[in-house]
């Protein structure tokens, strides 16, 4: 069943109230711990070195769909770190980086970006992870803990957004839940390419299903005495649904 259309004293369809709703604070920039990773506010002079270490073992293939990288040195890493820290829009800072630490090894870095409280909206972004995180369960768990965490703090949507070419990023979003919005053209442009970019989010309508999923997945019963899921979490969400 399709849910009513409410009108307003004009006849016209209208959203749906947002009684009740308050919007949400800025995140609190804190660490976010789990079980396989800890996410910890990311700073140059602790980070940058041990990452710099990390990314220059990685294959130069991990750069293409990022603005920035490879880096020369620890340096040149730092001064990107400084960087997207100082970016704000209209006063709010557009990007709240944590390094994705684990058995206290640093592996890579995310972040929080187009952090739009009063609309109740945040993305996740700038995803940057070494060989040895990629397609981990400590990889998938530092994803769930920012999605879990913009909705414990009362955001409505939670966003990822990647190069429309980017096959694995588009793989993963579908993977951890988001759902496809469109393809906004010409969106931006970077390293003297054009850029279509795709759109995905999950709503906190959402949340609930792909949530108790996540959770699942990341039991450690889930998992064999060599590490190997059991059930994928894509199906596990399907069961939920």
């Amino acid at each position: 069943m399709h849910e009513s259309i409410a009108q307003n004293e004009f006849g016209q369809p209208i959203g749906p109230s947002l009684d009740g709703w308050t919007a949400p604070a800025m995140p609190p920039w804190k660490p976010l711990v789990g079980t396989y990773v800890r996410l910890e506010p990311m700073h140059r002079a602790q980070h940058a070195v041990p990452l710099f270490h990390t990314f220059k073992r990685a294959p130069e293939d991990l750069w293409t769909y990022l603005p920035y990288g490879p880096f020369l040195d620890a340096a040149e890493l730092g001064q990107t770190i400084d960087y997207m820290a100082a970016e704000s829009v209209e006063g709010i800072p557009d990007f709240q980086l944590y390094a994705v630490v684990v058995d206290e090894v640093v592996l890579g870095f995310l972040s929080y970006l187009r952090i739009a409280p009063r609309a109740g909206s945040i993305e996740i972004g700038a995803i940057t992870f070494s060989p040895q995180l990629q397609r981990t369960t400590a990889a998938s768990e530092a994803l769930f803990l920012m999605i879990k965490n913009s909705f414990d703090l009362g955001y409505r949507r939670c966003e990822w957004k990647c190069d429309h070419l980017n096959a694995p990023s588009r793989a993963a979003a579908e993977r951890y839940g988001f759902s496809y919005e469109g393809l906004f053209r010409k969106a931006t442009h970077y390293k003297g390419r054009s850029r279509d970019t795709a759109w995905y989010a999950i709503t906190d309508d959402q949340w609930p299903v792909i949530g108790a999923a996540f959770e699942a997945w990341l039991n450690p019963e889930n998992f064999d005495a060599d590490g190997q899921q059991k059930v994928r979490l894509e199906d596990i969400r399907s069961t939920l649904a």
